[in-house]
């Protein structure tokens, strides 16, 4: 019989070894995410729809089969297909589109023995670090309510910090999976670009920032989901033509020497807490116990012009987003179906025209260019996660309609997260900080394409060094 303490101490590997070696069944374990949904979720706000019905008729339908057979798990509501549930990407304006089949990534989470439950909330259209949208409420920080969970996979981070699911899913186009793991004490994991598909069968999104994966307790946890997910649509041919192996395999190998870049100041001059920067220099110091070799250098990035680059991608991406949305819903904007900061995104990415955007997309070229020569000298680049601990509700609000002004804020919380969206690198917030008040502070590992087991290998031997999974 599966008690409250042992699903609260196992991850997801651990629940699935419960599962196979029959000491628990496959249903005590859902029924128990079940029950924490109903239990927990409304004070939190993580969970904005479940599918329990469908969650019996899996389990009950065979025995369960996968790396992660019987696991419970939870899906973002954010470019994610799945049969018979709403995908709203956090919009009043698609509250009633309901996918009648699964996406291919959701398929993969299913073969891996997962049994969804249902999703997360998000803000509209991923627009937001923190997770506040209209149609949802909001979902404040599980370590104290009155700061911000992150965004904008704040539902999932929350779902998983307070103990719903060991594990859930996530995107990232700025920074949305490590922003609300590094907010909740989370390990996120931001894969290579078009190594996991999106969960509406695309390979990437957002201009090539897009990318999907999880946030979780346990660093094997998010490389055995990785195993489980990775690879190219059908269809198309995989960026990654080199076999990298597992990824869960690669976390037993040798500790390599690895050669670490710190740099704590802000790529574009951004002002960094003091508490993050202890954060990221204590980490320095983690990591030159278990043998890596770490030298303070700036990463070869003009701040500025990325910033500027990363505002006409948006700007010109969610454009094309909202134009789709009102072939089908003209009215959407006079009746107030979209938020007033989505509507002046909507706006103001008219001012760039396709030279513009050919030359923000260049420039985003460069940049990944040059961290690559950078990745030729050191092997990971560590940086605070964010620029200050979890932020307060409402900082940055939807509801206005400044575009500018709200950008640059939201930029200025999140100086260091971008960077990899741009160059298609892996990264990953590990929960290795905390604030004098108790807030978790993560700190951030970023590296180059294809990195992954690089990243994972590190944050593993950090886990076991300072371990954070008991921290629920």
């Amino acid at each position: 019989m599966l008690n409250a303490d042992e699903y609260n101490r196992r991850d997801a590997v651990g629940l699935a070894a419960l599962v196979a070696a029959g000491e628990v069944t496959a249903s005590e374990v859902v029924e128990m995410g079940m029950a924490r949904i109903e239990a927990t979720d409304r004070p939190v706000n993580g969970v904005v729809a479940t599918c329990f019905d469908d969650a019996h008729r899996d389990v009950g339908a065979r025995l369960p089969v996968g790396p992660l057979a019987g696991v419970p798990y939870l899906v973002k509501d954010l470019n994610t297909w799945v049969r018979g549930m709403p995908a709203t990407n956090g919009s009043r304006a698609l509250a009633e589109f309901v996918p009648d089949r699964d996406a291919v990534l959701i398929e993969r989470l299913r073969a891996a023995g997962l049994v969804l439950l249902g999703k997360t909330n998000t803000p509209e259209f991923g627009l937001n670090v923190c997770t506040a949208p209209a149609l949802f409420g909001v979902t404040p920080n599980p370590f104290d309510p009155t700061r911000s969970a992150g965004g904008s996979s704040g539902g999932s981070a929350v779902a998983v910090a307070t103990g719903v699911v060991p594990a859930a899913h996530a995107t990232d186009s700025g920074g949305s999976i490590r922003i609300p793991a590094s907010n909740c004490g989370l390990f996120g994991l931001k894969p290579s670009r078009s190594r996991v598909p999106l969960g509406n069968d695309q390979p990437e999104g957002l201009g090539g920032l897009s990318a999907g994966h999880a946030v979780t307790h346990s660093v094997r946890d998010s490389a055995v989901l990785l195993d489980a997910t990775a690879g190219p649509l059908p269809g198309r041919v995989d960026e990654f033509h080199s076999s990298a192996g597992s990824f869960a395999d690669a976390l037993v190998r040798e500790m390599p020497e690895l050669r670490v870049a710190l740099w704590t100041g802000g790529l574009a001059g951004e002002a960094v807490s003091e508490e993050c920067i202890q954060a990221a220099t204590g980490a320095a110091l983690l990591c030159e116990s278990v043998g890596c070799l770490v030298e303070e250098v700036r990463p070869p990035v003009e701040g500025e012009v990325l910033r500027n680059t990363l505002d006409v991608v948006f700007t010109t991406n969610i454009r094309q987003v909202v134009q789709t949305v009102l072939t089908d819903q003209p009215a959407a904007v006079t009746e107030g179906l979209l938020e007033p900061i989505t509507v002046a995104c909507f706006e103001t990415g008219a001012r760039h025209d396709s030279a513009a955007y050919e030359a923000a997309l260049r420039h985003a070229r460069r940049v990944a260019h040059a961290m690559e020569e950078f990745f030729e000298r050191f092997d990971l680049l560590l940086t605070p996660t964010l620029a200050e601990p979890p932020m307060s509700l409402g900082v940055l609000d939807m509801q206005t309609d400044d575009w500018d002004r709200y950008f640059q804020r939201l930029l200025d919380a999140i100086p260091f997260t971008p960077l990899f969206n741009v160059t298609g690198g892996p990264a990953a917030s590990v929960p290795l900080g905390s604030s004098g008040d108790g807030l978790p502070i993560g700190v951030h590992f970023g590296a180059a394409v294809g990195a992954e087991a690089t990243v994972l290998r590190l944050a593993r031997e950090l886990e076991q060094v300072k371990p954070w999974h008991d921290r629920i």
